[in-house]
C-alpha cells in the first residue's frame, strides 16, 4: 500500500503503473480530483484502470478521448474519467457540464490534460 503523502513514485512498467493506481484508489476517501499529466501513450488510462480496481469498480475502463467523460458508478466511490484534451479553457469545461462532478464527496475525478482547464479545478488535487 502506498502513502499518498509521498512526493514521488516511479513506474518502470505497465504493471507498476496499474498497481500504483490500485493503491491510490484504495486510499481515496472521495472528493479528490486526480490530474493525470503525460504525453500520449505513457499509461494514463492504465493508471485509471488500476485506480478503478482500488475503488472496487468492475466495469471495463476505457479512454474517454472521444466522449469527454466516462462515468463508473458501481464501486465504493463513483469514478469520473475525463479527457480535457479537446477543451480550450475553463469556460468550455463549465459549458460542457463536467465541473459539476469536481469535488463531490462520493466521487473521484481523474482528468487527463487537466492543464487545459486548470482554472476550473476545485477540491483536493492530486497530481500524477
Amino acid at each position: 500500500m502506498i502513502e499518498l503523502s509521498k512526493n514521488a513514485y516511479e513506474s518502470h512498467s505497465e504493471d507498476d503503473t496499474y498497481y500504483l493506481g490500485k493503491d491510490v484508489g484504495s486510499a481515496l476517501k472521495g472528493g479528490e480530483t486526480i490530474i493525470l499529466n503525460g504525453e500520449l501513450g505513457v499509461g494514463k488510462t492504465v493508471f485509471v484502470r488500476g485506480l478503478a480496481t482500488g475503488l472496487s469498480i468492475t466495469e471495463p475502463i476505457t479512454s474517454p478521448t472521444f466522449t469527454l467523460m466516462n462515468c463508473y458508478e458501481d464501486g465504493r466511490l463513483n469514478l469520473y474519467h475525463i479527457d480535457a484534451y479537446r477543451l480550450h479553457g475553463s469556460l468550455e469545461a463549465y459549458e460542457s457540464g463536467i465541473t459539476e462532478y469536481f469535488g463531490q464527496r462520493d466521487s473521484v475525478c481523474c482528468i487527463e490534460w487537466a492543464q487545459n482547464i486548470a482554472d476550473a479545478l476545485v477540491g483536493k488535487i492530486i497530481k500524477v
